[in-house]
């Protein structure tokens, strides 16, 4: 028999408990009558968030974003976004005496003299940099996927937005130092700027205030950088979230999942925890790599002066497109028109690239009116369930591609020891050839794909066991699919091309054409998938 004697709350210690309590109860209430908000965390605490890999990256955007906030803060308070000329008399001996601006000597004093201030340089582009990547592939899988389709075509386009806005960040980021890569990327805005007919010399001029560098641009870049971008940004990032609250999750194919239906775990707690603990690896993995991983070394490229421009010049890898669109264009393009210059080298990049990334971001659409498809979708599709659409983004991407390496072609030359000239016909060549190419190859992928998933719905998985039948014939046992694994391979729409009607007044207009044109090219030799007769017919042959 235990002896001894149980141990009791001081009196005082639940008084103070209990006025804490009510304390924290009435504060609770006060907030919750006049915001209403245990309803949206009651609401959204409820929300399923499906639980594939795929979905991680939207996460690890999100994620990066706020490491990209966190650091920024901290670079802000010591950094000087002016154009003032200064002697350095930092830490870095190579460069001591040297003039340059105060932005580029702030940026090695945080980098040299304050402490940690390298780490979050290095962590801050790391971050940009990975924020703008998982955009990019968030953006290929909810392509891939169809994840597009009403109802979330608008927030396609914000998620497009999203991207654009996170170019510009980054853009307006690497050119704060001042430094040698910084300045020659602003000088190549600068020439572009100036080639735009009658209105170029003008715009350059406002933006840079004078001529280049002009005495503003660091301040004006800052300024977009912490302050404008950000705050849009923001802004689209909120009502992206709220759309996808709103319109829910898309989801693949599976046992008990429906329009209706999402699969997954609950907001609160499941995935809070989850998402804490996956942030949190997110920030170290970033962590990690600004510690280990030099990137961007401003005291190696020096001050901005225009004389020693290397071979070597280049910008950050998702602007890269724009610069290798640039260097593609054949020389001869430039000509004289009523005493105005007319450089159609960089005009034509000019209306190419807004026409290109229009057509990404009003893609959704584009795809609804040729498929007359008006149906809400939340079921991810298979990307070998739809051939057109697969192969116009394999022809998409490798075009981006193509205009992306074209933007290393100095590099390319000097490390493979080939002409540069070479390299750029080349590229040139692969412009217009490889898209076409990725296109036909994908499509061909594709139907090939729908085949196989055809025949195994209908046969089942060759055992590569042989068996002798009464008659002597000899024949392979097929092992056949479960129920759920033969609903995933069947169980996606199969859409009709639409017909050319007459309107009202009996008239078939060129639009309408068009239509029924674009519809039937973007369904054509598509495979239907085996209907539950077939499938039964099959099986009853085969016992």
């Amino acid at each position: 028999m235990s002896t001894e004697t149980p141990t009791r709350t001081p009196p005082s210690t639940v008084v103070v408990a209990s006025r804490g309590q009510r304390f924290t109860g009435a504060a609770v209430n006060y907030v919750d009558e006049r915001t209403s908000i245990s309803g949206l965390v009651r609401e959204l605490g409820r929300k399923i968030f499906p639980d594939h890999w795929s979905f991680m990256l939207g996460e690890v955007a999100l994620y990066s974003f706020v490491v990209i906030l966190l650091t920024g803060t901290f670079l802000t308070f010591f950094y000087q976004p002016s154009m003032a000329d200064v002697v350095y008399n930092g830490s870095y001996v190579p460069l001591k005496g040297l003039h340059m601006s105060a932005a580029m000597a702030s940026s090695l004093d945080i980098s040299f003299d304050i402490r940690g201030g390298l780490l979050m340089r290095q962590v801050h582009h790391w971050a940009a940099l990975l924020f703008v990547a998982s955009i990019g592939l968030h953006m290929l899988r909810v392509f891939f996927t169809g994840a597009f389709r009403k109802p979330r075509e608008i927030n396609w386009f914000i998620g497009f937005v999203l991207f654009i806005l996170a170019m510009a960040e980054g853009f307006t980021g690497y050119s704060l130092p001042d430094d040698l890569l910084s300045g020659n990327g602003l000088r190549i805005i600068d020439g572009m700027v100036k080639g735009i007919p009658l209105v170029g010399s003008w715009i350059s001029w406002l933006l840079f205030g004078g001529e280049f560098p002009g005495t503003h641009i660091v301040a004006r870049l800052f300024t977009l950088h912490i302050l404008l971008l950000p705050a849009i940004l923001i802004a689209a990032l909120g009502a992206h979230l709220l759309l996808m609250i709103i319109n829910k999750h898309t989801q693949f194919a599976g046992p008990g999942r429906t329009n209706d239906n999402v699969v997954g775990v609950p907001i609160m707690p499941t995935f809070a925890a989850k998402a804490g603990g996956f942030f949190f690896i997110v920030f170290g993995a970033l962590v990690l790599m600004g510690a280990f991983f030099t990137i961007n070394p401003i005291w190696t490229y020096g001050p901005y002066d225009p004389s020693p421009v290397s071979a070597g010049t280049q910008p950050d890898w998702y602007i890269g497109f724009a610069d290798g669109a640039l260097r593609m264009m054949p020389p001869g393009l430039e000509f004289d028109v009523f005493g105005h210059p007319l450089s159609l080298n960089i005009m034509i990049p000019l209306l190419v690239l807004p026409i290109f990334l229009g057509l990404v971001a009003f893609y959704p659409f584009i795809e609804a009116w040729i498929t007359g498809d008006k149906r809400e979708h939340h079921i991810a599709e298979r990307p070998r369930n739809a051939p057109t659409r697969t192969a116009i983004g394999a022809a998409g991407v490798t075009f981006y591609a193509v205009l992306w390496a074209t933007a290393s072609s100095d590099l390319i030359a000097t490390h493979f020891h080939v002409s540069i000239e070479d390299v750029i016909h080349s590229m040139q060549l692969l412009v217009f050839v490889g898209p076409v190419v990725a296109y036909l190859l994908t499509k061909r992928i594709t139907l090939g794909l729908q085949k196989k998933d055809r025949e195994i719905a209908l046969h089942g998985f060759e055992s590569g066991r042989i068996v002798r039948l009464p008659g002597g014939e000899y024949i392979e046992v097929h092992e056949q699919l479960d129920e759920y694994e033969r609903w995933r391979l069947v169980s996606y729409l199969d859409y009709e091309p639409l017909m050319v009607r007459p309107d009202e007044r009996g008239r078939i207009t060129v639009a309408q054409r068009a239509r029924a044109g674009l519809s039937s090219w973007f369904f054509e030799d598509r495979i239907s998938p085996p209907t539950t007769t077939e499938v039964e017919r099959e099986h009853a042959s085969q016992h």
